[in-house]
């Protein structure tokens, strides 16, 4: 049976990978099927109605509470001007100096990745850093990197990602800090090696090829129009962080904490009320992408966990997965490429189940699956042609993303060879 359930995965991965259903309804058939192999009644205990449909699409519901609220944040940086007021700032400070600007723009979009992802996090440091960096010779497919790279280095301290892998993975909060501090070096040498080596690979370029640029309002009219927000409000992308690492307080406080300083910093007390909501509406539309998603993980994580599924799937998973240290870094690091096209590996996909397997079945430890699926997520995020962040900032550069894939992989694949070493000589 085991061999069966398997094979049903792989016919969804092609579903997915083909594009004939969407991820969310492919992992919930996915989910459904499985349970049935797995022998779960249709009702009661185990079964397929009330443990995996009803429980699994609540079993994540932390994680998206937060999305929300990230969401939120997010809006609020865009509608306050807190996000463009930072890129402004940078690419001033940077001048003409094409790495300087290109540097600036790799820290603002850090710090915003810290607070939303997705495409939302792209066109918050993108929509005045891709202009920017072209403008002053930044190649067009460096420059739509840039900001991918650099949300990947804020990705290990975005909060709506600690609650995701502590809820999938059944991890306390502070377990999952702790890797993704251990994880962030690595991101950051790597963002830093592509700004200086891909900045200089082929020369200055002075081009900018979309039409907008040409009719580009000058600084001063972009001030008088989008408003430079406080420089103390500046510091919200960095609030609920303190808070959750610094002073450990719970993700979705931490999140709250964010979004009550920026609007209490960029907002007059007699509009708060309308900024609130317009800004809260807002981030349900940005959210509710993901948020689909997650109901579709949790209910998959409720099927690969049943006892007949682990009973079926412990043997052969166990007879593949590499036991010792060096063998589990060399096998994990050469399939690095599942994870890309919504492939097997995705944590965003069907990857959550095989991480779920490989958690129920007592394979490894939750704390390796963690740095394991961590490490992956780095490289989905930059490199995947098919996630939003990467198709936007690919195509607002007026490049196609497997472009950025081929010039950003070997970075993001250097982050995942990093963090699989602190997996398997740390953890198992």
């Amino acid at each position: 049976m085991g061999v069966v359930i398997l094979l049903v995965m792989s016919v969804g991965v092609a579903a997915m990978l083909t594009r004939k259903l969407p991820t969310a309804f492919a992992l919930v058939l996915l989910a459904v099927v499985i349970a049935f192999l797995a022998g779960a009644p249709l009702t009661g205990k185990e079964s397929v109605l009330d443990t995996v449909l009803q429980e699994g699409a609540s079993a994540l519901a932390a994680t998206m509470i937060a999305i929300l609220l990230g969401s939120w944040l997010g809006k609020l940086l865009e509608e306050t001007g807190i996000a463009g007021t930072l890129v402004r700032k940078i690419v001033e400070f940077g001048g003409d100096r094409p790495v300087f600007v290109a540097l600036g723009v790799l820290a603002v979009s850090a710090l915003v990745g810290t607070v939303t992802g997705s495409a939302p996090a792209a066109m918050l440091a993108g929509l005045i850093g891709i202009p920017a960096m072209i403008a002053v010779g930044i190649p067009k497919v460096t420059a739509a990197g840039t900001v991918l790279m650099g949300i990947a280095v804020g990705v290990p301290f975005e909060l709506p990602v600690w609650q995701f892998f502590s809820t999938a993975l059944d991890l306390p909060i502070g377990t999952v800090r702790g890797f993704m501090v251990k994880l962030f070096p690595f991101a950051l040498v790597a963002a830093v090696a592509y700004v200086l080596v891909e900045s200089r690979r082929r020369g200055v370029e002075h081009t900018w090829p979309l039409k907008a640029a040409r009719t580009r309002p000058s600084r001063a009219d972009r001030r008088r129009r989008l408003g430079d927000a406080p420089w103390y409000a500046l510091l919200t992308p960095a609030v609920p962080l303190v808070l959750a690492l610094g002073l450990d307080v719970a993700i979705i406080p931490s999140l709250l904490g964010g979004v009550a300083y920026a609007l209490v910093t960029t907002t007059r007390p007699r509009e708060m009320n309308r900024r609130l909501l317009r800004t809260l509406y807002g981030g349900f539309e940005v959210a509710a992408p993901p948020i689909a998603l997650f109901v579709a993980i949790g209910i998959l994580l409720a099927a690969v966990k049943l006892p007949g599924a682990v009973d079926a799937l412990q043997p052969l998973v166990k007879a593949v997965s590499p036991q010792s240290t060096v063998l589990f870094v060399l096998v994990f690091t050469l399939l690095v490429p599942l994870c890309l096209f919504r492939g097997p590996l995705n944590v965003f996909g069907l990857g959550a189940g095989i991480a779920g397997v490989l958690v129920a079945t007592g394979i490894y430890p939750a704390v390796a699956v963690l740095g394991m699926t961590a490490s992956y997520n780095q490289v989905f995020g930059v490199s995947d042609p098919t996630s939003t962040q990467t198709v936007w900032s690919a195509q607002y550069a007026g490049v196609s993303p497997h472009q950025v894939m081929v010039r950003t992989l070997p970075y993001v694949w250097a982050v995942a060879f990093g963090g699989l070493c602190v997996t398997a000589f740390t953890e198992l």
